[in-house]
């Protein structure tokens, strides 16, 4: 099971969710609690559903964000579980960038955690940070209670073009 956080421009998350669902054939598509953010899930495997949606040709997303784990929305929480999955991915002398986007104010601050994160990371892992060309991306995503993590490559990240 794949999942995917999908940004679109607001008002157009039913279109997007239709775009979504046409690309992928198998998807359950869900607005989040905030405008412009749908999670998507999907029995096809990541690289494939990823690809599918960069071939369709789509004029209501922006972004498409593949989510490894899910975890309780508590600081101590997304600080351990992502370090555990960067140390899985992240050699030494690669490079990274991590990525912490807030939505509700189960924490404080995202870029809080980024230079927490970031600086456990380089120190522990002996990894370089490159906040404009990482080989990798340790991203946080917070909907409220719940936050996504992946760490992934650039190149796993879907931008699109909106069409208005």
């Amino acid at each position: 099971m794949t999942t995917l956080l999908v940004t679109v421009p607001g008002g157009r998350e039913g279109d997007a969710a239709l775009e979504l669902e046409w690309a992928l054939g198998d998807a359950r598509v869900r607005r989040a609690k905030w405008r412009g953010v749908l999670i998507v899930k999907t029995h096809l495997k990541k690289d494939e559903a990823l690809e599918r949606i960069k071939e369709f040709d789509t004029t209501a997303i922006f972004k498409v964000l593949p989510l490894e784990k899910l975890v309780r929305s508590k600081k101590e929480i997304i600080m351990e579980e992502a370090f555990e999955m960067a140390k899985e991915r992240i050699k030494e002398a690669e490079s990274f960038a991590v990525r912490c986007k807030r939505r509700g104010n189960w924490i404080s601050s995202g870029k809080e955690i980024e230079i927490e994160l970031g600086a456990k990371i380089k120190e522990s892992l002996k990894a370089r940070v490159d906040l404009t060309n990482p080989d990798w991306y340790v991203w946080i995503e917070v909907l409220g209670k719940k936050t996504g993590l992946s760490v992934i490559k650039p190149e796993e990240i879907v931008k699109k073009r909106v069409e208005f």
